[in-house]
């Protein structure tokens, strides 16, 4: 849905009925007042004559209204549709949320799409009404307001955190943009600064099927590097370290880091590794229509466990070819134990090593076969010279064809990567031993897979999980 799509109707509608379905797909925009809101904001509901509508939150702000301080719209969950898209303006979006506009500004954006500047501007422009910088913005400005609202951060590791390059420069984007200055807004929050203490709520859409998730998780968990439990999700980090725990209505993100300018970074990888911006209800009503129902009500909300890192999940679906899961883990372990950089944490002994240490490491005497290190090691060389891009610049088509030119990387394999790390929705290993185990345990055919699309991703996690 571009700019252009958007129904007046149909989103006065939603915002009438406060429907939490379209809660980050849209913003409600009032003229009377210069506030811009969620369409579940629980303040009265404005005259149609007073409303507009927008379809991110920057073009709101460019347009001159301020975010709402009753529904917080930096607490909105992601649009599914601008992620579940392989198009280049999800993509792009993507790569602004790991913070590649504000190190290098729209040039290297533009760069890792492989596109010209021009496009790129004209593609924003049209989709959602602004430029890739006026995004990056809104998204640094956002981010400040919930630090400065929720956490005991001073206003200058807040306007660090969240990208800015110098606490002036914070202090008057915020008062130009927003009316009030970061001092402001905390005395108004009422947050007092009494440590450094970085704990963050990040909303999702629900249902949410916490459990089935960390239970995957779990048994994948790789020791030194991750620590998961039936409540939450921990690992070591570049810099430091991420616990999330689930919990009614958001996960409650705690972050300990070193440097707290790559928070931003943290918050999207973990909102991807925990599939935060999903749909449910639409998975739901697609799956919920054919042979699959039983499942689907079985585990309504259910997830699609996301990555990290994207090389990372490329490694481990190498490692777990034709191995079993409890094998994979012993072997990445040793992997993570040889390759990876030695962390100072409590409970966490390695980071995940990245392409070009996993190129550098001797994989011998790990368990592995020389087939694989073959794999692992052209895998890595691919990686470390940006032909395979794993972390959302490269079309997932593209990256697919990628990886199915790498020896020892078959459809199997690059189709789990596509499912975890590139995060498409209609990604389906065929031939997965448990998928077919699980089908004609329910007596399913093999051409009701078709009529799961454009959900067969999350068809096999169903499918994964009633084993």
């Amino acid at each position: 849905m571009s700019v252009k799509e958007l129904d007046f109707d149909s989103c006065y509608r939603a915002v009438s009925a406060r429907d939490a379905r379209f809660d980050g797909r849209f913003y409600t925009a009032v003229t009377s007042t210069h506030i811009y809101c969620r369409p579940i904001c629980p303040a009265r509901t404005p005259a149609s004559r007073n409303v507009r509508f927008y379809r991110h939150a920057a073009s709101a702000e460019a347009a001159g209204f301020r975010p709402c301080k009753r529904c917080r719209p930096e607490l909105s969950p992601g649009d599914p549709g601008w992620d579940h898209r392989g198009e280049l303006i999800g993509r792009a979006l993507r790569l602004i949320d790991e913070g590649v506009a504000d190190d290098g500004g729209v040039a290297r954006l533009a760069g890792r799409l492989h596109i010209t500047e021009r496009h790129l501007h004209r593609l924003f422009t049209t989709e959602i009404g602004v430029g890739p910088l006026a995004v990056a913005r809104t998204k640094r400005l956002l981010l400040a307001k919930q630090l400065l609202t929720e956490t005991g951060l001073s206003i200058t590791d807040v306007a660090f955190a969240s990208g800015f390059g110098s606490v002036r420069q914070f202090n008057a984007t915020m008062k130009e943009t927003y009316g009030f200055t970061p001092g402001e807004l905390r005395a108004t929050a009422g947050r007092a600064v009494t440590d450094n203490s970085l704990t963050l709520r990040l909303h999702r859409r629900e249902p949410y099927e916490a459990r089935t998730l960390l239970r995957f998780l779990q048994g994948r968990a790789i020791p030194g590097l991750e620590r998961v439990d039936e409540t939450a999700y921990s690992r070591a980090v570049p810099g430091g370290t991420v616990t999330l725990t689930p919990g009614p209505g958001d996960v409650r993100l705690e972050v300990s880091l070193d440097d707290t300018r790559h928070l931003a970074r943290v918050v999207a990888r973990c909102r991807r590794l925990l599939d935060l911006d999903a749909d449910p209800e639409a998975i739901a009503q697609a799956l919920g229509e054919t042979s699959l129902a039983p499942l689907v009500a079985a585990r309504p909300g259910l997830r699609v466990p996301g990555a990290w890192d994207g090389f990372e999940v490329a490694v481990r679906a190498v490692v777990g070819q034709q191995i079993s899961v409890a094998g994979a883990r012993t072997i990445l372990g040793r992997i993570v134990g040889r390759a990876g950089r030695p962390v100072e944490a409590e409970g966490f002994t390695h980071l995940f090593p990245t392409p070009g240490e996993l190129l550098e490491a001797d994989l011998g005497g790990l368990g592995l076969t020389g087939r694989r290190v073959v794999t692992l090691k052209a895998l890595a060389a691919k990686a470390a010279d940006g032909e395979i891009d794993l972390d959302g610049a490269q079309e997932p088509g593209e990256a697919v064809a990628r990886l199915l030119e790498v020896p020892g990387i078959g459809p199997w394999t690059a189709s789990y990567i596509a499912l975890r790390a590139l995060r498409d929705p209609d990604a389906w290993p065929a031939g997965d031993l448990v998928l077919r185990r699980a089908m004609a345990c329910l007596g399913i055919p093999d051409d009701h897979i078709e009529r799961w699309r454009p959900w067969r991703a999350y068809a096999a996690l169903h499918l994964w999980s009633s084993q």
